[in-house]
This record gives structure tokens, sequence and C-alpha cells, in this order.
């Protein structure tokens, strides 16, 4: 029987997973294994997930699905629950459960760029990614953090989160950026483009990392790097979730990183060409 995989989202095209997954599947020699990206808002997650059949193995959620994929759960991991976000759904014996792998490939992409032990960070965004961030930052030894918002109502989950990480969180909105900065660290959740105004700001962080994969290297990046600072981007955090993800949907372990990271650049420089 065909195993199947897919990212659901919307917007979804862009996605750079069918590409990491494909690899992975290509550096284990597992055949008879696919991978798509299926445009998915909120309102049709709970029926793609009905007509699913026993071929599927798991899916990978992204924007607007992590957080109201939820009650659409069997059983949802500790980590997921604390962060408030599920990016991984696994099929295991008829039931459906929740993971959150964004915290490892965060984790993943802060070591590769020798960031392991920031003295004080600040997170710039209160989406779904914001609270895996958090998590990253704990699983660093940090027990609080600074969040930036444009609006504090943006705030509340992500400080929810915080909560339940059993962090100490201070929300502040743009206009109080400079004050916010004081930190070695900063990780910007932001979309793509919205970091750009800021970048002058920010490239003032020993240390950035941009979540943002394509177009790369944003503005923030090049500003960081003009400065001489230390910059991590979106395709090694998407990297290594992905790696993680293929590991719980497969059972198998450990996936060759070097291979699954040259197919996601190639498809990046592929994109930029096209």
């Amino acid at each position: 029987m065909e195993r199947r995989a897919a990212v659901l989202g919307s917007p979804i095209a862009h996605s750079l997973s069918p590409a990491l997954h494909r690899a992975a599947y290509r550096a284990l020699g597992l055949r008879g294994w696919r991978y798509d990206a299926i445009e998915c808002g909120e309102e049709g997650l709970a029926g793609l997930l009905a007509g699913l059949g026993p071929e599927w193995a798991g899916l990978s959620l992204t924007m607007p699905l992590k957080r109201v994929v939820f009650p659409l759960l069997d059983t949802v991991a500790d980590l997921a629950v604390q962060v408030g976000a599920v990016n991984t759904v696994i099929f295991r014996d008829g039931a459906r459960h929740g993971e959150n792998t964004d915290v490892y490939g965060m984790v993943r992409a802060l070591a590769e760029a020798g960031v392991t032990a920031p003295r004080a960070a600040v997170v710039l965004g209160g989406g779904a990614t914001a609270g895996s961030a958090l998590a990253a930052l704990r699983e660093l030894g940090l027990r609080e953090a600074t969040l930036v918002v444009r609006e504090a109502a943006r705030a509340r989950e992500t400080a929810e989160a915080a909560e339940r990480l059993g962090m100490t969180l201070t929300v502040r909105g743009f206009g109080e950026l400079a004050t916010a900065l004081e930190a070695d660290l900063a990780i910007s959740t932001l979309p793509s483009g919205a970091a750009d105004a800021h970048a002058g700001a920010l490239a003032a962080v020993p240390a950035v990392f941009d979540v943002v994969y394509a177009p790369w290297p944003t503005p923030l990046a090049r500003a960081v790097r003009d400065k001489g600072g230390t910059v991590i981007g979106g395709l090694s955090m998407l990297l290594h979730q992905a790696i993680r993800q293929v590991e719980l949907y497969t059972g198998r372990s450990p996936v060759p990183v070097e291979p699954v990271r040259a197919a996601g650049e190639a498809e990046i420089l592929a994109r930029a060409a096209g």
C-alpha cells in the first residue's frame, strides 16, 4: 500500500515542505511514499481529516491551522499543548495524534549557528510560531523573554503559552522596539516583509533568527550580516522540523540531514531563477 503525507495550509503553493520530505524519502531509500501540498483553510480542515484513508501516515500543518486543529485530535503531546500549536499530525492505530516539531527545528537551527546559551532574548510577532520560539528559548535555559507585537491583543495566546511554559513574558509594542532590543538574541516570527522596516534596529542584536526562508536573504538578514552579526534563516528551522516529522511518520531514524538541506537550497534557487 502506498503511504501518504502532505502539508496543509492556506496559501500553500509556496511551501518548501514537499521538496524537503521527498528528499528525505530518497535519502532513506523509501519507496511507495508520497508527499503533497494541499490547499486547506480553517473551514475545510475537519472535512479533509474525515476523508483520509488508511494510507495516510501524517500531515504537516502551517498557517492558519496550527491552533484550530486541537479539537480535531484524539491526543496531543504535552509540548504542543504548552506551546499552543500543533504543526504535525500522526495517524496511529486509528487515532489522530498532534505533535510540535517547530521547537525542535528552532533549537537545532540555533545550535548549528552556535547560539546555545543566550542571556536575554526578544521575540517579534504573536502568531503560533511565537509560542514555539518561547519553548525553544526555554530549551536553551531562559526563563523570561520579551515579546514585541503591533497590538497588545495579539499577545494574548502567546502570553498564555508563556504561562504554560513557566516563562515570564514582557509585552511591548513596536514603538518600544529600541528598549526591547536589549538582548543578545532576537527571533522574528513575522511574515515575509513585515520585519523589513525594523531591520536597522534589529541589526544591533548580536544574533538574529528570521523564520522567513524565501526570498533569501531578507533585508533583515542582510542588515545583520552587514553589522557582523549572526544570522539564522528559516530554511534551517524548516529543515530540522521536517526531518523530525519524517522520523515520526516513517519510524526511520536518523534521517540524513545534508541531502535534505541541499534539496531545499536547490528548490529556493530554482524558484528565484524562474
